[in-house]
């Protein structure tokens, strides 16, 4: 029998081997010091005030639209409307802290079920692992669906199967409905710049339909085997000015992704986004070069510092090509910029839960909705320029001019981009 000492491969091989070891080993080992590294520098840091509006509600189509752009605001008004509730409360976060926040959302829940309404939540695990089991614990009376950390059963080769929950709904009765990027928590709540809307008219049957078909497909997660599905009646009209996209990995569906691409091909005027995480594909990075090379006023507005450094410097692996594009690159400072929205040519414009990045575009269970409506547009373009103001620009020059060690470290991490 031969030997690995008498094949001339196997010396090729072994060489090979610790270079995928390398290639694959080293980025992750630089991510994980640059995360502690970070981690331990923001302890007793707090976030600088940064300027926000009131909340401001526009019409649209047979309904009304209130854009948030303060947690305390959204928080407030949510509670009333858990307050008020007298039939239903259909309740999806993806953070739920155990925190002062988390629990005045818990004993409102609480308190509506005790009263007769019924009460559905729903929590991704795998996001809160670092909550108290004891916060997690809830009467019968509330119907609670924890979305588990591992969600592939026995089976692990199915790729479908390992999307996060990370949308935010709120639907009271069929009167009023909460959709955007705020999670639950007392630091979402003054110190995170995010946007949130709230809907009435026929598009809350949208959102509600969203969480019944979440629910229901899951429902079987419960410990209860015997759950009955969530079944609601059809909606008797639609809203042709408002659609809710939903990117349902399970069924391998993503059209928030198309929705943004389609979105950008079309604008003739301007493309204005906010961000918290940009780490796109070369498909979508090329319709925003193509955007800006035609003549569109394209503006990416993103955290200066966010709350997860690794994804900060992939995202400037991307930054030459777009800056040689003739995107304009906003950086928000003195706090964390959550918001996940965009406008186009003053007419087109979506709000959500899902990032610019491959977990949101082609993984996640997320939620946008997309409004086309002038005056929505507006308000959001109106906002933009609020941040706008509370931004950094950065210049081709300055940023060619960065020191090589950035060089070298945005080029380790790149193998990383295809996994977030």
């Amino acid at each position: 029998m031969a030997h690995d000492d008498n094949d001339p491969l196997a010396g090729l091989r072994t060489a090979l081997r610790r270079v995928l070891l390398t290639l694959i080993g080293v980025p992750f080992l630089v991510a994980i010091a640059m995360s502690l590294v970070d981690s331990y520098r923001r302890r007793g840091k707090r976030p600088k005030p940064f300027p926000t509006t009131p909340p401001r509600t526009v019409a649209v189509g047979d309904g009304n639209v209130t854009t948030y752009t303060f947690g305390r605001d959204l928080y407030d008004d949510m509670l009333a409307a858990i307050d008020g509730a007298q039939r239903q409360i259909l309740f999806e976060t993806y953070i739920w802290k155990g925190d002062a926040t988390g629990e005045r959302f818990k004993r409102a829940l609480i308190a509506a079920a005790e009263r007769g309404v019924d009460v559905y939540c729903i929590y991704d695990g795998f996001a809160n692992l670092v909550v108290s089991p004891a916060f997690q614990r809830f009467p019968p009376s509330v119907k609670v669906l924890r979305y588990p950390v591992y969600s592939a059963g026995w089976r692990f080769f199915d790729l479908r199967r390992y999307g996060r929950d990370h949308r935010k709904i709120l639907v009271v009765d069929d009167n009023v409905g909460f959709v955007g990027g705020y999670n639950i928590g007392s630091a979402y709540e003054s110190e995170w710049r995010d946007t949130h809307v709230q809907i009435t008219g026929p598009a809350v049957w949208d959102l509600k339909r969203a969480f019944a078909d979440f629910w229901n497909l899951n429902r079987r997660r419960r410990l209860r085997g015997s759950e009955r599905p969530l079944l609601l009646e059809t909606a008797s009209t639609w809203e042709p000015r408002v659609r809710v996209q939903r990117n349902v990995p399970r069924l391998w569906m993503f059209p928030i992704r198309a929705m943004y691409i389609e979105a950008i091909n079309r604008a003739s005027r301007n493309v204005w986004m906010t961000q918290a995480y940009f780490l796109p594909d070369e498909d979508f990075i090329d319709a925003v070069k193509a955007a800006a090379r035609r003549g569109v006023d394209v503006r990416l507005l993103l955290p200066l510092k966010s709350n997860h450094i690794v994804a900060d410097w992939i995202s400037r692996g991307h930054f030459t090509q777009l800056l040689d594009a003739g995107v304009r690159i906003l950086r928000y400072r003195d706090a964390m910029v959550h918001a996940k929205t965009a406008t186009v040519d003053g007419t087109w414009a979506t709000v959500g839960t899902a990032n610019i990045d491959r977990l949101s575009l082609t993984g996640n269970f997320e939620i946008n909705v997309e409004i086309i409506d002038e005056g929505f547009a507006r308000e959001l373009e109106e906002i933009f320029e609020i941040d706008q103001s509370h931004c950094l620009e950065l210049t081709s020059g300055e940023w060619e001019a960065r020191d090589v060690h950035r060089k070298f470290t945005e080029l380790v991490l790149a193998p990383l981009r295809p996994l977030l």
